[in-house]
């Protein structure tokens, strides 16, 4: 091993270390800006499966904070079997008013969308709407959220683990949160093959400084576990920290848990 060698190796570890120091004073700085008082502390509300429809109905309200104007719901096209959201719209599909699929959603000067109400957070905790499908059974329904409020604004921060190695991604990133004082909650997802972790604050955050604070989180739990990689990261809710064009700037969140609804891994 020559000397030109090591001088090499000790350069790039002088600069990873100086990278490390930045990255740290950066997470500091970020959570200066997000002050411990803002994130909600873990759940203590004595709720379970005991409690009554209302007092869930309750907690699921104080914590699934989105926009209350409107919300998504979940459908499975029977061409492709691939599941997505649309928004709850009056006018979906009435004759004479509603030009699907010519004119999209965002396009209609026709849309009147269904606001979010406790019946309907009803309906997603029990997985169903109360109205009979063709076979004669409930229809069921899961909600979407949208996170990104009007003024650019987030009442959570959730992120999305859905690759081969989310278990130890996901745990690896709550010990983060767990040493950095920031209170979470891990949730199994629809599928059983992955997880979202949950920040709640106590009120509306920048939507960039919320997702920033994600980054963060990621970064300093690869200075703790380089050899795990993160790879099962999917995404952040909101998705965006800006409103683009038009009414539907952010896709719905990943949809909070109800019962029911797990499939078996």
């Amino acid at each position: 091993m020559n000397k030109e060698f090591l001088l090499t190796l000790q350069n790039e570890i002088a600069e990873l270390e100086q990278l490390l120091i930045a990255k740290k004073q950066l997470l500091k700085e970020v959570k200066n800006n997000i002050p411990n008082e803002t994130v909600l502390p873990a759940i203590t509300q004595n709720t379970d499966n005991h409690s009554t429809p209302e007092d869930k109905i309750s907690l699921f309200r104080s914590l699934f904070k989105g926009r209350d104007d409107v919300y998504a719901k979940r459908f499975e096209s029977k061409k492709t079997g691939k599941s997505s959201y649309q928004p709850v719209c009056r006018n979906e599909w009435a004759k004479g008013i509603c030009e699907k699929p010519k004119i999209s959603c965002n396009n209609c000067t026709q849309r009147s969308f269904e606001p979010v109400t406790d019946e309907v957070i009803r309906y997603h905790l029990e997985g169903y709407y109360p109205t009979r499908n063709e076979w004669g059974k409930p229809a069921p329904f899961v909600m979407g959220i949208y996170p990104l409020l009007a003024n650019e604004t987030s009442n959570f921060l959730a992120i999305d683990f859905d690759k081969e190695a989310w278990q130890e991604d996901a745990r690896a990133f709550m010990e983060t949160c767990r040493l950095d004082d920031i209170p979470s909650a891990l949730e199994r997802s629809r599928s059983g093959n992955g997880a979202h972790i949950w920040i709640f604050f106590n009120k509306p955050v920048s939507a960039v400084k919320a997702r920033k604070l994600g980054s963060l989180l990621m970064t300093r739990t690869l200075d703790r576990r380089p050899e795990i990689g993160l790879d099962s990261f999917d995404r952040f809710f909101p998705k965006s920290g800006y409103s683009a064009k038009g009414w539907f700037w952010e896709p719905d969140s990943p949809s909070p848990a109800k019962s029911g609804e797990r499939k078996k891994s």
